[in-house]
């Protein structure tokens, strides 16, 4: 069961202060372990919803059809409602989906709106949309009284981060599950690491170290004839930093979570109290890219963050091809260290002059990325207590806190990131295919004007 149970009245309280949202009246206790349960204990059918139907809401979807029977696929919901439809088709050739599945032309929604739609159909909706999308998204469905598993990152810059807090507290009073594509968090290997870990098998921790050097993945499509600006950033969401936060925030958030998960000892509002860093991007501007294709983001970024008890945490990520690539977590104690490798059997602690502990499994039954879809539906029909959207809107931030420092090439104070960092996403204005987007092509046919400078770039000045 979930650990983000476990937040204090007191640590809550500090936390909705600090993020400027408690109002009067509010709770910030716990009630999950009171409140009725929003869907009925037992046989009944959970109606799922998908908001989102690129590959990962695709992932997610067939993941949540392996959890058991009594799961039925009601609604699907996308900017384009072709690639619904699509998904339809695709469902009706997998095993998995095979007598869970009743969607009909009238229960396929395309369009801006076509969240607000699935949302009403479904006891759980699964939002995969583009990452600036997630915070609105999350709060609607749990306005509705919805379950929701959302995709990670929860955010892409503050605002949005004080609106998916907002959502945590609401989804608490409600009694309602939140799960996170935070699937670490539900993977065996990484629970019994850690729990040694805070066990003190390595003494008081020092340091960690976060690493997520891959290739060159998300590179944007050329651009279609006759195809809106925002619609053209929209398929191609993962190069815009007001889409996708950039990559330290919609990829590297994996490590910075299992980061806040180490230092925090299991505390989910965990977070570093300041950091610094350096970041840029060589590649991206290569001619070996199209302009449209590079967009915005950087290609590689190194952070240090510091927490309240004098720990640090390195974190470097980086999006380039041909070169060594390295995905690990790794920490240092007084007495020790240790290694964890999502998708490589290498899995230890090894305290100094004591014996080295291996996770002794290679082969687990279950994915991580199916069972953290179990453990929401479980606790759904149990009627209990499940939220991780306190983690992993505290990781997301984390990671926006260090792209702030990577753009800008200053020190940044949580406290100061949360309350006046910089809003990349037009969250309250009405989107349509006409709508300018935050950023626009500059002079030069190029996204290349609105690329941060350190030392130039302001992450609290948005002019």
């Amino acid at each position: 069961m979930s650990k983000d149970a476990n937040v204090s009245r007191r640590s809550r309280r500090e936390f909705m202060k600090t993020a400027g949202i408690v109002s009067a009246g509010m709770t910030v206790g716990s009630v999950l372990s009171t409140a009725p349960a929003v869907h009925a204990a037992g046989s009944d059918v959970i109606k799922v919803g998908l908001v989102g139907c690129g590959g990962r809401g695709m992932g997610s979807l067939v993941d949540r059809l392996k959890v058991g029977d009594a799961i039925q696929i009601v609604a699907l919901g996308d900017l384009d409602r072709t690639r619904a439809m699509r998904r339809v088709e695709e469902l009706a050739n997998l095993e998995e989906a095979k007598g869970k599945v009743d969607l009909t032309p009238d229960r396929i929604f395309g369009g801006f709106d076509s969240y607000k739609m699935v949302t009403d159909l479904s006891d759980t909706v699964l939002i995969a949309s583009p990452a600036g999308f997630h915070p609105d998204h999350y709060l609607h469905a749990v306005e509705k009284g919805k379950h929701v598993f959302v995709e990670k990152p929860f955010c892409v810059d503050a605002e949005g981060y004080r609106r998916c807090m907002k959502a945590n507290q609401l989804a608490e009073e409600k009694g309602l599950t939140v799960c996170a594509g935070f699937q670490r968090r539900h993977q065996e290997k990484y629970i019994q690491w850690i729990s040694r870990i805070h066990a003190g098998e390595i003494g008081d921790i020092l340091s960690t170290r976060m690493h997520w050097n891959g290739g060159s993945g998300g590179a944007g499509r050329p651009a279609r004839a006759d195809e809106p600006e925002l619609r053209f950033q929209l398929r191609c969401w993962y190069v815009f930093n007001w889409l996708c936060g950039d990559h330290n925030v919609e990829q590297h958030c994996h490590n910075l979570d299992v980061g806040n998960w180490i230092h925090g000892k299991g505390d989910p509002l965990a977070h570093p109290v300041s950091c610094f860093g350096t970041g840029g991007r060589q590649v991206r501007k290569s001619p070996k890219f199209q302009p449209q294709q590079s967009g915005n983001i950087f290609d590689h970024h190194y952070v240090e963050y510091k927490y309240a008890d004098g720990s640090f945490m390195h974190a470097m990520c980086r999006q380039q091809p041909n070169v060594f690539n390295y995905v690990c977590e790794q920490v240092s104690g007084t007495k020790g260290s240790g290694e964890c490798r999502a998708w490589e059997p290498v899995c230890w602690v090894q305290p100094t002059g004591g014996n080295r502990w291996e996770y002794p499994r290679r082969n687990p039954p279950v994915t991580e990325y199916v069972q953290e879809h179990i453990d929401q539906t479980e606790a759904i029909r149990k009627g209990e207590r499940l939220h991780f959207g306190w983690s992993a809107a505290t990781s997301s931030m984390t990671a926006v806190m260090g792209r702030m420092a990577t753009y800008s090439g200053q020190e940044i104070k949580w406290e100061d990131a949360v309350a006046k960092g910089i809003t990349l996403f037009p969250y309250d204005q009405e989107l349509t295919d006409d709508t300018p987007p935050p950023i626009t092509f500059g002079p030069d046919g190029t996204y290349e004007h609105t690329v941060a400078i350190p030392g130039e770039y302001d992450p609290f000045d948005p002019t």
